[in-house]
Order: structure tokens, then C-alpha cells, then sequence
């Protein structure tokens, strides 16, 4: 799907101007072309519960490879929390177990993105 700033941008211009909190993915095959994305959770001002396992059932159904995921901070402050790292862990070893590469996990603002892969986490 492109490079960290490609993907972040394409995120921005979903999320940035949300007033809610929500997650989307984008699901990619072998060769990191997009098959989908797709807002998978929406929440409140600042937060929204996320599945892994849904994310996982969704990966399974589109035959996909890898996926990038994004969410945003309504508040406009794109430094990741404790439990966005939380989730993100969690989504690398729920993906992992069925074969499915997670690649990035982007903080969104209306300003910017934050990758949580450049800051080691991915």
C-alpha cells in the first residue's frame, strides 16, 4: 500500500476530522495491495473498544496477507497511549497466530499521524 507517509496521509484523510474515536483497517495481499478497508469500531471522544478477534474473523474472511490499522485521537494529541500499544501488541499476536503480517498501526489527527512501527512497536 506505499510507505509510512503514504499510509499515514490516506488515514488522515479518512480519520482526521472525526469528532469520535474510530478504528479502521486496511487489509492487504501477499503482494501489500489493498483488497479493503474498512472502519471495523467506533467509539466515544476518546476511546473505542477493539476485538483483535474481529479484526482476525475479517483478515480470515478477505483471504488477506497483512493489514495496516488506524485509529484517531479526536483531541488532536497524536502520542500513542499505554493502551494503544496495548492493542497493538495484542493484534500482532492475535494476527500472527492465523498468518497475517500486522505492518502498522497509525495514531490519526487532523494535523498528522504517528506510526507506531517507526517507534518499534509494530
Amino acid at each position: 500500500m506505499g510507505d509510512a507517509v503514504t499510509c499515514g496521509s490516506f488515514f488522515r484523510l479518512r480519520l482526521g476530522g472525526e469528532v469520535r474515536e474510530h478504528f479502521e483497517v486496511a487489509f492487504l495481499n501477499r503482494k501489500n495491495c489493498l483488497i479493503a478497508v474498512e472502519r471495523l469500531f467506533s467509539g466515544t471522544i476518546d476511546g473505542a473498544q477493539i476485538s483483535p478477534r474481529i479484526v482476525a474473523q475479517r483478515a480470515l474472511a478477505l483471504n488477506a496477507a497483512a493489514a495496516i490499522v488506524a485509529h484517531n485521537h479526536p483531541s488532536g494529541d497524536p502520542e500513542p497511549s499505554e493502551a494503544d500499544r496495548l492493542v497493538t501488541t495484542q493484534l500482532r499476536s492475535v494476527l500472527r497466530m492465523v498468518d497475517v503480517t500486522l505492518l502498522d498501526h497509525f495514531v490519526i489527527t487532523s494535523t498528522g499521524a504517528v506510526s507506531l512501527a517507526a517507534r518499534g512497536v509494530c
